[in-house]
C-alpha cells in the first residue's frame, strides 16, 4: 500500500500511479517512478493521487516545468514558462487538498496557454514583436475560468504571428518543431500546445481554432483536440478573425479533453457573439455503433489525400460498418465554393489585425501574414458581406446535413507533417496552408465540434489524424464517439499503451 505523503524530493519517488487496465479495476500499483513520468499520468490518475496525499501538486509542477524546459531546448514549445506563478498556484492546490476541499475535478492539473490568449502576469505576444505587453490586462474568461478550477499554469505555448496560419513558425520566437522528427512540423497554429502535450510538459492545453489550428496539430503530433460548438467557450478580446475563430481543449485522451473542456466553458457577458443560453456539461457515455448513421467525407476541398491517411480512416470505417453503422460517402455542401468564401472570411479578419499596428511596425512582420492581409484590404464590403450570405446558406445546409447523419468523419489533415519552416508541403503545388486544411476550416465556416484523434502513424512514424464531426451543441455526443474509438483502438492514444515520441535533435 502506497503511504500517503507529500514529497519534498521528486527527482526519483515511490508513487501511486495507474496502468490503463488497473484504471478501469479501480486497482492502486506502487512503482518507481522518474520525475518524467508523473508527466505521463492521466488527469484522473493525477487527482486521485492528490487526494490519497500520494503525490502533491508541488512535485508534479516541477515534474512539469522540467519537462517543459527540456522539451523547449529542442523543439521551442514555449514562449514562456512561468516557475515562480506555476508553483504558487501548485502550493495553494496543495493546501486545498490537504483540506479536502479541492475546487474541480483538475485542481492542481499543469496546464498551458497558447500565447494568443489573454492571461494576467504573463506577457502574451501574439507570437510578434509588433505587439505590446498585455500582462496586466485580465484573464480572458476561458483562462479566468480554468484558473477558478484551480489549475496550475506553467506557461504559454507558441502561435505563428497573430495565429495565422496552420505551421508554427514566427521572427520573434523561432520554428516549432515536431517531437516525432524535429525535422517536420507540428502544425499550427497551435502547435507550441501540441508539442508540449504530445511530450507530457503540462497535462491540459488551451488552443485556438480560426481555421484548423486545435485539430491539425494535434493530428500531426498525435494527441487529441477538440473544437467546441462556435460559443460554448467564450472568447474576449474578440478575435480579429470574427466568428470562425474558437477555443478549445488539447490533451492525451479523450476523457481529459472532455474534462478541460467543461472546466473552461462557459457564458461569459464580455463575448457578445455568444448564445445566452449556457451549453450543458459534456459528459461522456459509450456510443453503440448499431443504427449510427456515418457520412465519410472523403475528399478534401483542395487536393487529395495520401494513401496512407486514406488507408488508415477507412480500416476505422470498416471497423464502424462491423459494429453496426451505416457508411456513406458524401461531400460536404457547396464544397466548391467554401475555398473562395474563407478566404474572404480570414483575409479580411487578417486586414483588420493588421489595421490596428502601426505602420512603422509592418516591416517586422511575417510577410505571408502581410501578403494576406493586404489581398484582404482588396475585397469591398459587397464582396465581404456576399461571403457571409453564403457561409450563412453554406452553415445551414450542414445543421440538416447533421440532422440526416449522426456524425461525419474524415481525415484531419490530408498530409503528413512536412518539414518544419514552411507553409506547404516541400514539392506540392499547393500555394497556401488553407488549401491543405481543408478538411478542418469548413467546420470553422459552420461551427459545428469537431474532434481530432489519433489514428495510426505513417510508414515513416509520422501521426494520422481522424476527425469526427457532430451537430452544433453536439459536443457530448462527438467526445463520446471519440471516447468510444479511444476504446476501441486504447494502443494508438499516448497514455494507454500507445508509444511515445523519442524527441530527436532539433533547434530553433
Amino acid at each position: 500500500m502506497c503511504v500517503p505523503a507529500y514529497y519534498t524530493f521528486y527527482k526519483t519517488v515511490a508513487i501511486c500511479s495507474y496502468s490503463p487496465s488497473e484504471i478501469a479495476g479501480g486497482r492502486w500499483v506502487e512503482i518507481e517512478k522518474q520525475a518524467g513520468d508523473l508527466c505521463r499520468m492521466s488527469v484522473k490518475a493525477l487527482t486521485d493521487a492528490f487526494a490519497s496525499g500520494a503525490l502533491s501538486p508541488v512535485e508534479v509542477a516541477r515534474a512539469a516545468l522540467d519537462r517543459a524546459a527540456e522539451i523547449d531546448a529542442s523543439l521551442n514549445a514555449f514562449t514562456v514558462i512561468d516557475e515562480a506563478g506555476a508553483l504558487a498556484a501548485a502550493m495553494a492546490s496543495e493546501e486545498r487538498w490537504r483540506a479536502d476541499a479541492p475546487l474541480s475535478a483538475i485542481d492542481g492539473v499543469p496546464t498551458t496557454i497558447k500565447d494568443i490568449v489573454h492571461c494576467h502576469g504573463l506577457d502574451v505576444r501574439y507570437g510578434s514583436t509588433a505587439t505590446h505587453d498585455v500582462s496586466g490586462e485580465p484573464d480572458a474568461p476561458s483562462v479566468k475560468n480554468l484558473r477558478d478550477a484551480g489549475v496550475v499554469i506553467i506557461g504559454l505555448t507558441a502561435t505563428p504571428e497573430f495565429g495565422w496560419k496552420a505551421v508554427t513558425d514566427n521572427r520573434k520566437d523561432g520554428v516549432t518543431r515536431n517531437p516525432w522528427n524535429p525535422s517536420r512540423t507540428p502544425g499550427g497554429s497551435s502547435g507550441g500546445a501540441a508539442a508540449a502535450a504530445a511530450t507530457g510538459a503540462g497535462m491540459l492545453h488551451l488552443g485556438t481554432d480560426g481555421g484548423g489550428s486545435i485539430r491539425i496539430p494535434a493530428a500531426f503530433t498525435g494527441i487529441v483536440g477538440h473544437k467546441p460548438s462556435f460559443g460554448r467557450v467564450a472568447a474576449f478580446p474578440p478575435s480579429s478573425f470574427g466568428t470562425v475563430a474558437h477555443i478549445g481543449p488539447m490533451a492525451r485522451t479523450v476523457e481529459d479533453t472532455a474534462l478541460m473542456l467543461n472546466a473552461m466553458s462557459g457564458r461569459d457577458l464580455r463575448d457578445w457573439t455568444q448564445s445566452p443560453l449556457d451549453y450543458p456539461p459534456a459528459e461522456l457515455r459509450p456510443i453503440n455503433w448499431a443504427g449510427k448513421r456515418i457520412a465519410y467525407w472523403k475528399t478534401p476541398c483542395v487536393g487529395a489525400v495520401e494513401p496512407a491517411i486514406a488507408a488508415a480512416i477507412e480500416v476505422v470505417l470498416k471497423d464502424f460498418e462491423l459494429a453496426g453503422a451505416s457508411i456513406v460517402e458524401r461531400e460536404l455542401p457547396d464544397q466548391a465554393q467554401l475555398l473562395e468564401i474563407f478566404y474572404r472570411h480570414w483575409y479580411v479578419g487578417a486586414a483588420n489585425r493588421l489595421a490596428s499596428i502601426e505602420d512603422s511596425l509592418h516591416g517586422t512582420i511575417d510577410p505571408g501574414f502581410l501578403r494576406v492581409a493586404r489581398q484582404g484590404q482588396t475585397y469591398t464590403a459587397v464582396e465581404r458581406v456576399k461571403a457571409e450570405v453564403q457561409r450563412a446558406q453554406y452553415g445551414a445546409r450542414m445543421d440538416m446535413l447533421l440532422e440526416e447523419f449522426d456524425y461525419i468523419v474524415s481525415p484531419t489533415v490530408p498530409v503528413s507533417p512536412f518539414e518544419a519552416g514552411h507553409d506547404v508541403p516541400v514539392g506540392s503545388t499547393l500555394e497556401s496552408w488553407v488549401e491543405w486544411s481543408s478538411f478542418s476550416f469548413p467546420i470553422n465556416l459552420s461551427q459545428q465540434p469537431a474532434c481530432s484523434v489519433p489514428c495510426g502513424f505513417t510508414p515513416d512514424g509520422l501521426p494520422i489524424g481522424l476527425q469526427i464531426v457532430g451537430a452544433r451543441g453536439g459536443d457530448a455526443d462527438v467526445l463520446s464517439a471519440a471516447l468510444t474509438y479511444q476504446q476501441m483502438y486504447p494502443d494508438r492514444f499516448l497514455l494507454s499503451g500507445g508509444r511515445w515520441p523519442t524527441i530527436g535533435q532539433g533547434g530553433r
